[in-house]
């Protein structure tokens, strides 16, 4: 990430630099507008993941991530199979952040490649559910509502809800979707 940075610095020319590049209005400027946009590509790519999950390469790669020997043993190619899952997850990534771009208008170092917001990302996913769908939108929905509450604490806004992910992963290693889940299956 730190490489992509400094190229894009050192790359001036092409990348508008520190500054970025200015994205011509592609999404409407009404934000209810931008909001039905947004929710309506989180319900095409959460309906195509839903169906990779159950479809048989997503449940080879589910079988890889819990016992990568096993998988490996009922001659599953767990190389093709977790570089695939990389691609996959490159496009939706690269679809979100394409749509964040347009959506602010301008294609800069801070939003474009921020460690801080990858490490959001990472405890949403983590907060709602590692192994679902629905999980990762609800760490989303927590992250943002938490921030917002949290607010006023100023800078320690970002040590409260780091707390509470660390509590999360300590107490509900599969998140908090993932747990309630776990827990039904039991009954």
């Amino acid at each position: 990430m730190l490489l992509l940075q400094n190229a894009i610095v050192i790359f001036a020319g092409i990348t508008g630099g520190e500054i970025g590049m200015m994205v011509p209005d592609v999404m409407s400027v009404d934000a209810s507008n931008n909001y039905w946009i947004a929710l309506a590509f989180l319900i095409v790519c959460a309906i195509i993941l839903f169906g990779l999950s159950r479809s048989a390469i997503g449940l080879i790669l589910q079988a890889s991530g819990q016992d990568t020997v096993g998988a490996q043993a009922l001659c599953f190619n767990i190389v093709k199979h977790k570089l695939a899952a990389f691609c996959i997850s490159a496009v939706f990534s690269g679809v979100a952040g394409a749509m964040l771009v347009f959506y602010q208008g301008t294609a800069s170092v801070s939003t474009v490649v921020d460690i801080g917001i990858g490490v959001q990302i990472i405890i949403a996913a983590v907060l709602g559910g590692r192994r679902t769908i629905l999980g990762a939108v609800l760490g989303s929905i927590f992250l943002i509502v938490a921030g917002e509450f949290l607010r006023p604490l100023g800078q320690i806004n970002t040590f409260v809800v780091a707390a509470v992910a660390l509590a999360v992963i300590l107490f509900f290693p599969d998140g908090l979707l993932g747990n309630i889940l776990r827990v039904r299956e039991r009954e």
